[in-house]
């Protein structure tokens, strides 16, 4: 893959998603549907393997337009290695869905792949006003995505993603005007460092900011992702998990290392949002009563780490944000299949409705086990040396700050393994789970929704586990081979501190 095909990235997956709208042939859309996150992520890889290699960044400008008129797409380490994590996990989830049936929906294919043409769109384009563009293509089919099972329940949760979207869009775009107003451009090398010594700039580029902080889901504009994501099916939590929230960390390192240059005078906020997020999320975590809510606090805790390494704005801390982030999407992926596997035979993953199942379901347990501890930054898993990076790059900055940020890590770990200590307990230990919802109907008598009791013969399908448990194991490999990876997260991370090869391929 060279420059000009960059475009191709968005284009083939728009081009597919309309063709299986048109031709309604199931095999067809199996092929697009899988052909699409796989081929994102080996483009990625292919990428990756160039910016590795010595060209810090490619772009097209798409139509032929001058640059800085153009619209940019723009390629470099950072935004290979996203293209193939998201890549590469999507079709994961999607392979899980294939076990649920829920790839079956109508539409459900198209709405997928212009979901990934948005997020695709995110990680390359080099222009704000752009940016906002993907962000709309990504969160259009997401609305579709959280309500087409039709329960009440996921109408509202729909309602509730689609309000704050909205709005924090309004807010968004509020920003990307003022950036215009300011600097007669929203391209983004264009913007280098221009926020450094013009308060109208950086206003503007605030603004851009504080929405993508809420479409993080970051402390104290969190409380939409925890209400919001366990209330939709474990898949397309999975899905919205490794993309949306991804997408817009990405964002945030892109547009504050290059238009912010990482001045250290927003240190105190970025800092104070990343370490509240870290505190709440991990305390929050005693607040879920399923297996999903807990997750979904420990995502919020998940995007206060990542944030760290763009609130130091050092090239340690930022390669250790961006380790983390691959983390995070692989652990909480895998717990969050592991749920749906939970739900799909029991028929529900609320704590206080499952109990030993560690006699029942050793390969689930050995899952959740191992993914709990990750989360937690035991060894041997990639939470481990993710937040052993951010100890070591919160160690380079001042004394005070050091320690306040070595502190939060540690005391919200020992906080996380109390809360996921208790979930374990719930689920996989006590008395002996003797009545389930059964996903068959025909086992019910009477009212679907009453308890029946729990025959021995019940498992949970190897095959229902098997994503979960491939999540799981990337996660492990990224323990074993955290040199070579750090190695690359670190080059990954150069055109964000010296966006001089991002700003000369675009800006030739």
């Amino acid at each position: 893959m060279n420059a000009p095909a960059l475009p191709l990235l968005v284009a083939v997956p728009v081009i597919g998603a309309a063709l299986a709208a048109l031709v309604p042939w199931r095999p067809l859309h199996r092929i697009l549907l899988f052909l699409a996150p796989l081929g994102t992520g080996l483009a990625g890889i292919w990428l990756l393997r160039e910016h590795l290699g010595g060209t810090p960044a490619l772009a097209a400008q798409v139509g032929g337009f001058i640059p800085g008129v153009a619209i940019p797409f723009v390629s470099d380490g950072i935004s290979a290695v996203m293209l193939t994590v998201t890549g590469l996990t999507t079709a994961v989830v999607l392979w899980f869905g294939a076990r649920t049936g829920e790839v079956r929906l109508p539409f459900f294919t198209p709405l997928v792949l212009v979901l990934i043409a948005g997020v695709n769109g995110v990680l390359l384009t080099g222009d704000i006003f752009n940016l906002f563009v993907f962000i709309e293509v990504m969160l259009l089919p997401s609305y579709a995505l959280l309500a087409m099972t039709g329960t009440w329940r996921r109408l509202g949760v729909g309602r509730l993603f689609l309000v704050v979207n909205l709005v924090t869009s309004s807010v968004f775009l509020i920003g990307v005007a003022l950036l215009y107003a300011a600097a007669g451009q929203v391209n983004i090398a264009v913007l280098s460092g221009a926020a450094v010594d013009r308060p109208d700039v950086a206003l503007g580029a605030a603004v851009v900011l504080l929405a993508l902080v809420i479409k993080a889901g970051a402390v104290p504009v969190h409380g939409w992702l925890p209400r919001a994501y366990p209330g939709t099916s474990a898949m397309v939590m999975a899905l919205f998990a490794g993309l949306h929230s991804k997408a817009a960390l990405y964002a945030i390192y892109r547009i504050y290392s290059v238009v912010f240059a990482g001045e250290q005078q927003w240190l105190p906020v970025l800092l104070t949002v990343a370490l509240l997020s870290i505190a709440v999320g991990s305390l929050a975590s005693f607040g879920g009563n399923t297996i999903r809510a807990v997750i979904a606090f420990q995502m919020v805790a998940g995007v206060g780490y990542i944030l760290l390494g763009v609130a130091l704005s050092t090239a340690a801390a930022l390669s250790a944000g961006l380790f983390y982030l691959v983390h995070h999407v692989l652990t909480v992926g895998a717990l969050l299949l592991a749920s749906g596997a939970v739900e799909r035979t029991y028929g529900t993953a609320h704590l206080v409705r499952l109990s030993n199942l560690l006699r029942r379901e050793r390969a689930l347990a050995w899952i959740v086990g191992l993914a709990l501890l990750s989360l937690v930054g035991f060894p041997p898993s990639s939470g481990f040396w993710g937040k052993i990076a951010l100890v070591m790059a919160a160690a380079q900055a001042a004394p005070v700050t050091a320690g306040i940020v070595i502190t939060v890590i540690v005391l919200a770990s020992i906080v996380s393994l109390i809360a996921l200590q208790r979930l374990w307990h719930e689920v996989f230990w006590g008395p002996k789970m003797e009545l389930y919802r059964p996903a068959d109907p025909l086992i019910h008598e009477g009212d679907p929704m009453r308890p029946v009791p729990l025959p021995d013969w019940v498992r949970i399908p190897l095959r229902d586990l098997a994503p979960a448990a491939l999540m799981l194991a990337l996660s492990l490999a990224v323990f074993v081979l955290a040199g070579p990876l750090w190695s690359i997260a670190g080059q990954a991370v150069t055109g964000l501190v010296d966006p001089t090869g991002y700003v000369e391929a675009v800006l030739p």
